[in-house]
C-alpha cells in the first residue's frame, strides 16, 4: 500500500475524532440561552456519527484503498465530523458582538455545504461492493440519480439567502444577520432558481430510488462471494429500519443517539461485506436480526396499544393525571404478568420449541417409543425436528445394504438444501436434510448445540433402522441359505443316493433268486451291488464333507489346514503349516476357518506362481482366532475388482461376526489374513 494512503487513512481518523471531540468541548462551554437564541442543535449529535463511522473508513482505507467504497466511507465520516463542529462553532462564536472570526464560514459549512451529505447514501449503493458503477443499463440511470441527489448540494452554494428562505417559507434569525451569509452566491434571478430549488428538494430524496433499485438488481443477480457481500448490506438496511421504528416508539427524543448507531452499523457492516465477509455467518445474523428485531418491535407495539386501550377506557371518567395511573396499574397488575407468556408463545410459534430444549429432547423420545417399525421412527425423528425448529421442511436419510437409501420426510421438499451427516460411533449412517434459504432455516450455536443432541437420537434411529433392514435381509439370506440347502439335499437323496440303493435292493433279490441255479450270475449281480454301494457311500462321504469337512473331525483344524495346502499345491511349492495353542473352537468357528484357508490357498495355487507359503493359526489377546495365509508371488493388482473368491472371504468372515483382509505389502506377495471371534460371534467383533 503506497505510504501516502496509509497516510490519508490516519489522517481522516484524526480529523474525524478531533472535529467531534472539539463539537462536544464547544457545545459544553456554549451557554444554552445562546444556542436557543440561534436554534441551533447541538454540534454532537453531528459529529459522533462521525466519530464512530471513522473507524470502519480508517480499515477501508488501510485494507482496500483502491476501492471507491473506502473513500466515500472516509469521507463521510469526515463530512460528518466537520459539519458538527462547524455547528458548535457557530453557535459559540454568535454569543460574542462581533461574532468571532469564522463565524461566516461555519455558517456556510453548515447550512450550505453540508448538504453534500446527501450524497453519501445513494453513492455508497451505487459503489458498493467493488467499488465501480454498474454496467450495462443501470449506468446511466445510476449517473441520472447522482446528478439529481447533487442538484440540490449544488443550489445551495450558490444560491441567495433570500431566495433559499423563500423556498423554506421562513426568515433567517435575525442573530446570523451580522455574518456573511452569501460568500459563494451569485446573482441568479429568483424566477430561476427558485423553482429549481423546489425541483431539487424532492429529486434528492428520489435519487435513492435507483441505487436501491441497483443494489436489488446486484443481489438476485450475484452468486457466492459477491451474494454474502450484498447480504450485508441488506442486514444494516433492516438494523437502520429497526433503528428508526426504535425512534419513532420509544419515550423522548433519542434520534441523536438512534443516528449515531445506524451509521456505525452501516459502516461496520460495509466494513466487513468488503474486507471479510465470510467472518460471520450473515445468513444466521440476518435472520435472527429479522426474527427478534421483529418480535421486540410488536411486543413494544403491543405494550402501546394495551396502555393506550386502558387510558381510553379510564379517560373520560377520571382526571388525566388518575386516568394514567390507573391505567399503569391496570396494565402492571393484568397485562405484565402475561407479557412472558406471550412472548414466549410469540416465539414458540415463530422459531419452534427450540427455546426449551429439554422439552425437544424428551418429546423426540417420546415420539421413538410410540413408533413401531424403523419407517415410523425415522418419521417421528423427522416430524420431531421440523416441530422442534419450526423448519417447513426436515428430511431424514439412511443408508442401506446394498447401496440404497431409505428417506424419510416431513413437509414439501424445497429447492435448495443443506445436508447434515448422521453418525453413530463415529460410522456415518445417513443425513439430516433442512433448507438452505428461510429465516428458519439459519441456526444460532445454540440452536446447533440443542441439534446436535437431537440429531444423536436420531443417529440411534438410523442406526436402529439400519440393523433392522441388515437384520432382515440376513434372514432373508439364511432362509434362503436353508431351503437351497434342503432342495440341494433332496435332490442328492432323492436322484443320487435313492435310485443306488434302489438298484442295489433289486440286484440282491435278483441275487437270492439265482442263487442256486445260476451262480455265476448270482456273483455278478452282487459284485455291481457292491459297486453301487460303494458309490452311494461316495455320495454319502460328500455330502457329509459339503456339511462339515471329515478332516477337521479326524485331524483337527491344523491337520486339516495341512491336509488341503499339500492337495492343492504343486510339489515344489513349499508349504508351513503353524498352528498356536488353539483352544476347543467352535465348530463354525473351525469351518469358517477351514474354507477362508483353503479358499486362500486355492488363489495361491491359480493365481500366485509362489514358491513359498506360509499359513498360520493362532490365537489373539481377546482370544479370536485369527487365520493367516501368506505367500511370496506375484500379487494383486490394485485395479483388478474383487473376485468370487474375495468376497467369499469377507463373507464367511463377516457371518460369525469376524473381519478380513487382503493385503500385497511391500516385500511383495499376497496375505491373507482373517479374525474370527472364538465364541462364534458372540464377543462383538465387528467387520
Amino acid at each position: 500500500m503506497p505510504g501516502w494512503v496509509r497516510f490519508v487513512a490516519w489522517a481522516s481518523v484524526v480529523v474525524t475524532v478531533a472535529a467531534a471531540l472539539g463539537a462536544a468541548v464547544l457545545d459544553v462551554v456554549t451557554p444554552a440561552a445562546a444556542r436557543e437564541a440561534a436554534g441551533a442543535t447541538p454540534g454532537w449529535v453531528f459529529g459522533l456519527p462521525g466519530a464512530t463511522l471513522a473507524i470502519p473508513a480508517a480499515l477501508l482505507l488501510h485494507r482496500a484503498p483502491r476501492n471507491a467504497v473506502s473513500w466515500v466511507v472516509g469521507g463521510t465520516a469526515v463530512l460528518w465530523a466537520v459539519d458538527g463542529l462547524a455547528q458548535s462553532y457557530l453557535t459559540f462564536a454568535l454569543q460574542y458582538d462581533p461574532p468571532l472570526p469564522g463565524g461566516s464560514l461555519a455558517f456556510w459549512l453548515v447550512q450550505r455545504f453540508g448538504a453534500w451529505l446527501l450524497l453519501g447514501l445513494p453513492l455508497l449503493l451505487l459503489l458498493y461492493p467493488d467499488g465501480r458503477l454498474p454496467a450495462g443499463r443501470w449506468r446511466p440511470a445510476a449517473l441520472l440519480s447522482l446528478a439529481s441527489t447533487a442538484l440540490l448540494p449544488t443550489l445551495l452554494m450558490i444560491v441567495p439567502s433570500e431566495i433559499a428562505d423563500a423556498r423554506a417559507g421562513s426568515q433567517t434569525r435575525e442573530i446570523y444577520r451580522s455574518l456573511d451569509l452569501d460568500p459563494t452566491s451569485l446573482p441568479l434571478p429568483e424566477a430561476v432558481v427558485l423553482p429549481l430549488l423546489r425541483f431539487a428538494f424532492p429529486a434528492a430524496v428520489l435519487g435513492v430510488l435507483v441505487p436501491v433499485a441497483v443494489v436489488v438488481s446486484r443481489y438476485r443477480r450475484d452468486t457466492g462471494e459477491d451474494r454474502r457481500r450484498m447480504r450485508w448490506l441488506l442486514w444494516a438496511a433492516v438494523t437502520d429500519a429497526l433503528v428508526m421504528v426504535g425512534t419513532l416508539l420509544a419515550p423522548g427524543d433519542i434520534s441523536s443517539f438512534t443516528l449515531s448507531l445506524a451509521v456505525t452499523l452501516t459502516g461496520a457492516a460495509v466494513a466487513v461485506g468488503v474486507l471479510r465477509p465470510q467472518a460471520v455467518d450473515i445468513d444466521r445474523l440476518l435472520g435472527g436480526t429479522l426474527v427478534y428485531g421483529g418480535l421486540a418491535v410488536a411486543v413494544v407495539l403491543l405494550d402501546l396499544a394495551v396502555i393506550a386501550a386502558a387510558g381510553a377506557l379510564l379517560g373520560d371518567r377520571l382526571g388525566d393525571r388518575d386516568a394514567t395511573l390507573l391505567a399503569l396499574l391496570v396494565v402492571t397488575g393484568l397485562y405484565v404478568p402475561l407479557r412472558a407468556q406471550a412472548w414466549r408463545l410469540v416465539r414458540r410459534w415463530v422459531l419452534g420449541e427450540r427455546e426449551d430444549p429439554y422439552r425437544v429432547v424428551s418429546g423426540l423420545a417420546e415420539r421413538l417409543e410410540r413408533s413401531d417399525g424403523p419407517d415410523e421412527q425415522l418419521m417421528a425423528v423427522a416430524a420431531g425436528i421440523a416441530e422442534a425448529f419450526r423448519s417447513p421442511y426436515v428430511g431424514v436419510e439412511v443408508d442401506q445394504p446394498g447401496g440404497r437409501q431409505l428417506l424419510a420426510e416431513h413437509g414439501p421438499r424445497p429447492v435448495a438444501v443443506q445436508s447434515l451427516p448422521i453418525a453413530y460411533r463415529g460410522e456415518e449412517v445417513g443425513r439430516l436434510l433442512l433448507p438452505r434459504n428461510g429465516v428458519r432455516a439459519h441456526l444460532v450455536t445454540r440452536d446447533e448445540g440443542l441439534l446436535a443432541d437431537v440429531v444423536r437420537q436420531a443417529a440411534a434411529a438410523a442406526r436402529a433402522s439400519s440393523l433392522a433392514a441388515e437384520l432382515q435381509h440376513s434372514r432373508e439370506q439364511l432362509v434362503a441359505a436353508r431351503e437351497e440347502e434342503r432342495r440341494r439335499l433332496r435332490r442328492d437323496l432323492h436322484d443320487g443316493l435313492g435310485p443306488s440303493l434302489g438298484a442295489v435292493v433289486l440286484r440282491i433279490d435278483t441275487a437270492r433268486n439265482l442263487a442256486a441255479a445260476r451262480p455265476e450270475d448270482a456273483d455278478r449281480l452282487l459284485r455291481q451291488a457292491r459297486d453301487d454301494v460303494s458309490a452311494a457311500l461316495a455320495d454319502v462321504r460328500r455330502l457329509v464333507h459339503d456339511l462339515r469337512p471329515p478332516a477337521l473331525d479326524d485331524l483337527g483344524l491344523a491337520g486339516a489346514v495341512r491336509q488341503q495346502a499339500e492337495r492343492l499345491l504343486a510339489p515344489r511349492v513349499e508349504v508351513t503349516v503353524d498352528a498356536g495353542d488353539l483352544a476347543e473352537l467352535p465348530a463354525a468357528v473351525e469351518v469358517a476357518a477351514y474354507r477362508i484357508a483353503s479358499e486362500a490357498l486355492a488363489n495361491v495355487a491359480r493365481h500366485a506362481s509362489a514358491s513359498r507359503v506360509r499359513a498360520s493359526l493362532s490365537c489373539d489377546a481377546d482370544g479370536a482366532l485369527v487365520v493367516d495365509v501368506a505367500d511370496d508371488g506375484v500379487g494383486i493388482d490394485p485395479a483388478a475388482p474383487a473376485g468370487v473368491g474375495l468376497v467369499s472371504l469377507r463373507e464367511r468372515a463377516a457371518e460369525l461376526g469376524g473381519r478380513s483382509a487382503v493385503s500385497c505389502p511391500p516385500e511383495g506377495g499376497t496375505v491373507v489374513r482373517a479374525v474370527l471371534p472364538a465364541d462364534g460371534g458372540g464377543s462383538g467383533v465387528r467387520a
